[in-house]
């Protein structure tokens, strides 16, 4: 069976969407190079070979680089002449030495490859913006470049090695050393020499030619590749965060008055209007959210003389309320004209915790800082981020000067300080989430739900108690992680570079949180889907119980009723009857659409916790789930 064909996405140097970069990370599609744009990057390659002709003074073509772009080249090599040189052995000119050792002395990385979905963003990047037509380089060696793509050669790049400025010179440094037919490089499923990656895919080494080095090895291109992938991945994860929260809400039979849009129009911050608009459309649907007070119960232990009906032999809980007599109601008369006497799982308050009704705000904020770094990162996805920038077009240009220029476009500082912020950001929505999954199995906060979220008969179940644990230390985790490496510069090349970026250090370790993130938010949603399905059968119990009409049966559930001597029983059975009738008449209690379906894909793998059982396969479908997006995909 033949492969599926891929698309092509045709770079041009100005219209790379982040969009297409994950899509040519993944391997979903190939790349082509616009004819127009290959037309640029010739007119540019020519005119600086003629300038070369006519020895201009250019920086990093006929200068030495950084410390050196005092010292000009010469005719020939004076080392030849050495005691032990061996001219014969060198190929090639100076200038195209001086490119060569460029990249060979550069590629000087540690640590773990990036991952070859990273790899392959940046080779698209780099192609991209050296599309443009200012960079000097040779329209065949971007074809090469695109040629290394397209037949699935992944240059080795190990992660840690670049401090984002002049640019990532030394991971770009490895992607380049495959080119020449030297590094490692992923071929296959397998890890090769350069050389022999490129045999096998039928390429050739080059010989790189004036400039090349430079315009393959000086730019922003490892922290944007990262950035590409960790917005994308972010993105997906606060609808997670938001589809979490809505589970949670309903769990809680929450409140959805702090969501209404004529409250966020009074402070209009747009991913809070957003994060509030998501939640609105999350719960639609929902019978539990905004429910009455009294209709709650509260989960009590099950014992075997708990339902009498054989009917309801199959409930794993039972439940109660606490009666309010007359005498307890003084000073509470128009709380009590609105709400019947019985109180169980919901607190009487008109406001949940900060942890719910300020998802919009918290969430919201985080959004905040997505868009702003989506803003640069698409900026930057079309911009020429190498050095000298080259004008050959230039009209009133007198001297070489005006059409060569050297600038500071390397530099990765705007790309860092928005990594900065998404990484203040992500310990934000984490802990947010956290103490939504604290409230759930904290029988001090959780309206009436079992303790840690198990029936615990025997006093032998733990339940949920440890996912609380897991999450609270992938949160400290996070917070620790938060340091902006961006406000910590530390000079490199002799001081000619006094000021650099950690832009691909910050970018790395976004991505890096990210997957903590998505654990966090599995977590809750594995407790939130257990939470939830009880409360659904604890009130759908009560609505079941309350339509056989005897109000007997229901005063059954209330723990401090009054006895038939008592002179508020009648009070009582009125009050009583008046419950059932309430009960009797809602819908079948469940929880928002979009929610329902989310919740109905996780019991397609994870079953309800009854009792305690192993439950690291648990952690690892949720945490399986959350990662490849399927439970967004679900509402």
């Amino acid at each position: 069976m033949s492969a599926p064909t891929r698309t092509v996405i045709l770079l041009d140097g100005a219209s790379l969407t982040r969009r297409q970069v994950g899509q040519i990370a993944r391997g979903e599609a190939l790349i082509g190079l616009a004819p127009e744009a290959l037309a640029r990057v010739a007119r540019a390659a020519d005119f600086l070979a003629d300038q070369v002709q006519r020895g201009e003074p250019i920086y990093g073509v006929t200068t030495g680089f950084g410390s050196n772009a005092d010292k000009l080249l010469g005719a020939h090599r004076a080392r030849d002449e050495l005691p032990g040189g061996n001219p014969e052995a060198r190929t090639g000119t100076l200038l195209e030495e001086l490119q060569h050792n460029l990249v060979v002395t550069h590629a000087v990385c540690v640590g773990a490859p990036l991952a070859p979905e990273v790899v392959r963003a940046m080779l698209a990047i780099r192609i991209n913006t050296l599309l443009r037509g200012h960079s000097g380089i040779r329209a065949s060696t971007l074809q090469a470049l695109a040629e290394l793509l397209n037949r699935g050669v992944v240059p080795v790049i190990p992660e840690k090695g670049s401090v984002g400025a002049s640019g990532d010179l030394a991971s770009l440094s490895h992607l380049a050393l495959v080119l020449l037919g030297e590094g490692e490089a992923w071929y296959a499923d397998e890890r090769l020499p350069g050389g022999e990656a490129l045999r096998r895919a039928g390429l050739a080494p080059l010989r790189l030619s004036f400039k090349e080095g430079l315009a393959l090895n000086n730019g922003t291109t490892q922290m944007l590749a990262t950035a590409v992938l960790a917005l994308e991945r972010l993105a997906m994860l606060l609808d997670t965060a938001d589809l979490a929260a809505a589970m949670t809400l309903d769990a809680f039979a929450g409140r959805t008055s702090a969501f209404r849009a004529e409250v966020h129009a009074l402070r209009p911050h747009p991913g809070q209007v957003q994060t509030a608009a998501n939640l609105r459309r999350l719960l639609d649907g929902s019978t539990l959210a905004d429910i009455a007070y009294h209709l709650v119960p509260r989960f009590r232990t099950w014992l075997a003389e708990s339902w009498r009906d054989p009917a309801d032999r199959s409930h794993r809980f039972d439940i109660v309320w606490e009666y309010v007599p007359p005498n307890q109601r003084h000073g509470k008369e128009a709380f009590y004209a609105r709400f019947l006497p019985f109180k169980g799982g919901k607190k009487h308050q008109p406001q949940d915790a900060y942890c719910l009704r300020c998802i919009p705000q918290v969430h919201g904020a985080v959004r905040d800082a997505l868009a702003q770094a989506e803003r640069v990162i698409d900026i930057e996805l079309n911009a020429v981020t190498d050095n000298p920038l080259i004008f050959p077009d230039a009209r009133d240009a007198r001297v070489i000067e005006d059409r060569v220029i050297s600038a500071g476009h390397f530099h990765g500082m705007p790309l860092a300080l928005a990594m900065s912020y998404l990484k203040a950001a992500i310990p934000v929505l984490a802990s947010i989430s956290e103490r939504r999954l604290a409230k759930l199995v904290d029988p001090a906060t959780n309206d009436g739900l079992p303790a840690f979220l198990i029936g615990n008969e025997d006093a032998t179940d733990s339940g949920f108690m440890i996912v609380q644990y897991t999450a609270a230390a992938l949160v400290n985790d996070l917070a620790t992680r938060a340091h902006p490496a961006s406000v910590y510069s530390i000079p490199t090349s002799a001081n000619a570079e006094d000021h650099v970026s950690m832009g691909a250090n910050e970018a790395r370790h976004v991505l890096e949180m990210t997957a903590d993130l998505g654990h966090v938010l599995a977590l809750e949603m594995y407790t939130a889907a257990q939470a939830l399905e009880y409360r659904q059968d604890m009130l759908n119990a009560a609505r079941t119980l309350a339509q056989r009409g005897d109000w007997q049966a229901l005063a059954a559930k209330v723990s401090n009723a009054p006895s038939p001597e008592h002179p508020q029983h009648a009070q009582f059975r009125a009050e009583a009857t008046a419950l059932m009738q309430a009960l009797a008449a809602q819908e079948d209690f469940h929880a928002g659409r979009a929610v329902r379906a989310a919740f109905a894909r996780i019991r397609e793998e994870i079953p309800f916790m009854q009792r305690d059982r192993t439950m690291d396969a648990d952690v690892r479908r949720i945490c399986a789930l959350v990662a490849s997006g399927k439970l967004v995909a679900a509402r």
